[in-house]
């Protein structure tokens, strides 16, 4: 979903004056973007070390790099322990110790955390090939799994825009979703890690308790937590109708009606809500059953399966009308709910 989502936003003209591009230096925006990010016991011991930050600014070094990347990567230089090294000879015959440039250090500590576990390269001898000319077997590497199945959880994950408040830029940083309630902090980095490869910084969760029905209302809403999740690579949120153009506003909002059918998806409910509501005015409760013939526990709970099996053979059949309709190129029409007056004057009200 994550990565799908990206690849739509990709292909949006972008309405901003940067871009998030791996081959290109991260932009002064996205810079700022990260500095604001951080947690607030980071920023407050950054600021009492480097001073403070106003907004606008960043705290990142001219390669781009977090303090904490910079001082890691000067403590590694003061005892020689870099990953790696260059040496050089110079005209003197002397060997020179060049390391690795902040950067280089970085992508490479990056790569090795981002690495795939579970798997390990072995070599095995190539079949069909006894040795080759100088009397070596011939093999070829393959990847082999390490450890015990991985069963996904039956859970959803679901992305949402994040809040940005009135006059300030997107923070490409952080992503929002929603998630079912008992999930843990530990499970969303997890899951977002092995399924998606997403890597988190940080993640902060709180809980959303659905309301009571009130009034009229008689469904109520359900209980969600939401978590704030901090990325190492920026991520841009595909952009909302309001900011788009008109043109292209227009093809996208037809684009959704045509995949999804929202507007007669609406009509239908309200059709529905509409017959509900004169059921009742009539007397006649929308939820009534009639079970009239069925006794004992056992044939009525048949009885409730049977005409639940109709009613989803009927709603399957219509379904695949609508889509076959769509695959011809016609508009799906929804005809109005037929009446039930009943006839003679009983059905017109009169006595």
């Amino acid at each position: 979903m994550f990565r799908h989502v990206q690849r739509i936003c990709s292909e949006l003209p972008s309405l901003r004056s940067y871009s998030t591009r791996s081959n290109r230096r991260t932009p002064r925006g996205a810079l700022v973007a990260r500095t604001a990010s951080a947690p607030l016991a980071v920023r407050e011991r950054r600021e009492k070390r480097l001073g403070p930050i106003g907004p606008g600014e960043t705290d990142a070094t001219e390669d781009g790099l977090t303090p904490t990347d910079m001082a890691r990567y000067q403590r590694h230089r003061d005892l020689g322990t870099l990953p790696t090294m260059v040496t050089r000879r110079g005209g003197d015959g002397k060997e020179k110790v060049v390391y690795v440039s902040p950067t280089e250090w970085v992508k490479r500590r990056n790569a090795r955390r981002s690495r795939i576990r579970g798997f390990r390269t072995v070599k095995r001898p190539v079949p069909g090939i006894v040795q080759t000319k100088d009397k070596r077997v011939k093999t070829r590497e393959e990847l082999e799994v390490v450890g015990q199945p991985i069963y996904l959880p039956n859970i959803i994950f679901r992305l949402v825009r994040n809040h940005t408040p009135a006059g300030q830029d997107y923070n490409p940083y952080e992503a929002t979703f929603r998630v079912p309630p008992s999930i843990t902090k530990t499970d969303i980095r997890s899951y977002l890690s092995a399924v998606y490869g997403v890597q988190t910084t940080y993640i902060r969760t709180d809980l959303y308790y659905g309301s009571r029905p009130k009034g009229l209302r008689k469904k109520r809403t359900s209980t969600y937590k939401r978590a704030v999740v901090g990325l190492v690579d920026p991520f841009y949120y595909p952009h909302r109708l309001e900011d788009m153009p008109e043109d292209e506003r227009r093809r996208r909002t037809a684009f959704i009606e045509e995949q999804f059918s929202i507007t007669a998806m609406q009509n239908v409910r309200k059709s529905t809500r509409k017959a509900q509501i004169m059921q009742v005015l009539r007397g006649r409760p929308s939820n009534s059953s009639n079970l009239t013939g069925a006794t004992g526990r056992g044939k009525i709970l048949a009885e409730v399966a049977k005409r639940r099996q109709v009613k989803e053979g009927i709603i399957a059949g219509t379904v695949r009308d609508w889509q076959q309709t769509r695959k011809e190129g016609k508009t799906v029409s929804v005809a109005p709910p037929a009446s039930r007056k009943g006839k003679g004057k009983q059905a017109s009200g009169e006595t």
